[in-house]
């Protein structure tokens, strides 16, 4: 077990997920489209890195069915109900076949929430937290 005096170099300063990719360059555009910005991107299209607000993840060209359907991403939003009418016309306008969006649906957990599936089917959580789960 370490002592006390070596924690003071255990400081973590960001963790980032791997999210699973079936075809890199469809979920790049629909990650792009629906508000994230690339702030990186490998020459070989092998991996990117995304944006939202403070938070960021990594875009890999890389899939398992059985992972990426059981993957999911939650995002704190301020109105989940305009996250859904946004992602419904980015879906329209971009032809994503086996990406869909689902209404908001009040969730026990104290959240109004918008689910989104992406072209790999990765589940995406907008969440409109409860003013007293804040």
């Amino acid at each position: 077990m370490p002592t006390s005096s070596s924690h003071t170099s255990l400081v973590a300063t960001d963790v980032k997920v791997f999210v699973p990719a079936k075809d890199f360059k469809a979920s790049l555009a629909f990650y792009t489209a629906l508000g994230w910005t690339v702030n990186f991107r490998a020459e070989d299209d092998g991996i990117a890195e995304l944006a939202l607000a403070d938070s960021r993840f990594y875009l890999q060209n890389y899939y398992q069915r059985q992972w990426a359907n059981n993957f999911m991403l939650q995002i704190s939003v301020t109105d989940a109900q305009a996250w859904y009418a946004h992602a419904k016309a980015v879906i329209a306008a971009g032809g994503w076949k086996s990406a869909r969006v689902q209404a908001p649906e009040r969730q026990d957990y104290g959240a109004l929430v918008t689910f989104v599936w992406d072209p790999s089917g990765v589940l995406l959580h907008f969440a409109q937290w409860d003013s007293s789960t804040d």
